[in-house]
């Protein structure tokens, strides 16, 4: 009997400053690797499970002057440099070997994030948040820190937050003791207990494992996106666009209702999805940290 064939990847990614910010300290990216090369991808495509690994991220930064900027984009970059090593421990079925490869991606960043700060006085302060997902033909392993957020929108409908928001606020939240209405009220919404850099001396990513079925969807998203959309719309959109909005890329449609209702901040969204097999083979495109048309 043939092996089942792998399944396939189509995701869409945007970012744009906003109406409020003079420039986008948030980024994003998408690749896929293998044990010899890393390819970065577009904005939008699809491609099989079974041409090597996939890795989706978002970086918000934050900092004096255009730090923030170069800390999100330090974030993003640093990945690239233990992708081949960590598809090599997946291919060998050392599944449980993601968690210290997570770990030590993460610190990596915090260390290089904290040794400019120090070192230079335009980086004084300088972070970054992260949320990255490592998609495997069986798994979605992912690594978070901050307030950027992960969704995790299965098959069969609804919506959940995989990542924890790293503040009170968030804690809150998961206690039941906020709605979602009063966490996005709350005054201290902002205030991050966890971060890479801006001074942090010990850092504790969240660090988690999904297996994933075609028709799972997921979400990367700033909280600029969760600014201008309430959970509910997030999941319409992704799911069951109307029909003005059906032709669209589901990136674009977050972005541009998330706009529409706010853009008090930068905005980012990268979406992708579990087809099932027949994608047509991976055609690598240029680097990206899109923005949309302003």
């Amino acid at each position: 009997m043939p092996d089942t064939p792998p399944a396939a990847v189509h995701w869409s990614g945007l970012s744009h400053r906003g109406k409020v910010r003079e420039n986008n300290e948030d980024a994003f990216l998408a690749l896929n690797f293998d044990g010899h090369e890393v390819r970065y991808l577009g904005k939008t495509g699809e491609a099989s499970l079974g041409g090597g690994d996939f890795v989706f991220a978002v970086s918000d930064g934050m900092g004096g002057a255009r730090s923030g900027e170069f800390a999100s984009r330090i974030a993003i970059e640093k990945i690239t440099r233990l992708l081949p090593r960590a598809y090599r421990l997946s291919a060998s079925g050392l599944e449980s070997g993601f968690h210290d490869v997570l770990q030590e991606l993460f610190l990596a960043i915090h260390d290089e994030l904290l040794r400019l700060g120090s070192s230079y006085t335009e980086c004084h302060g300088m972070g970054a948040t992260l949320t990255l997902g490592w998609l495997t033909p069986r798994w979605l392993y992912f690594a978070h820190i901050g307030d950027s957020r992960l969704y995790y929108l299965p098959r069969e409908g609804g919506l959940r937050q995989l990542s924890h928001d790293h503040n009170q606020v968030g804690w809150l939240r998961r206690q039941g003791t906020l709605t979602e209405r009063e966490a996005r009220e709350h005054p201290s919404k902002n205030a991050l207990q966890q971060v890479l850099g801006a001074g942090h001396q010990f850092v504790e990513p969240q660090i988690g494992a999904l297996a994933h079925r075609p028709g799972d969807r997921f979400l990367l998203c700033s909280d600029g996106l969760v600014d201008g959309l309430w959970d509910h719309r997030i999941a319409d959109l992704i799911t069951a666009p109307d029909d003005a909005r059906l032709h669209q890329p589901p990136a674009l449609r977050l972005v541009e209702e998330a706009l529409e209702n706010s853009g008090r901040d930068n905005i980012t969204a990268l979406v992708f999805e579990i087809a099932p097999p027949a994608a047509p083979p991976l055609v690598p495109s240029a680097p990206v940290v899109d923005t949309m048309p302003e």
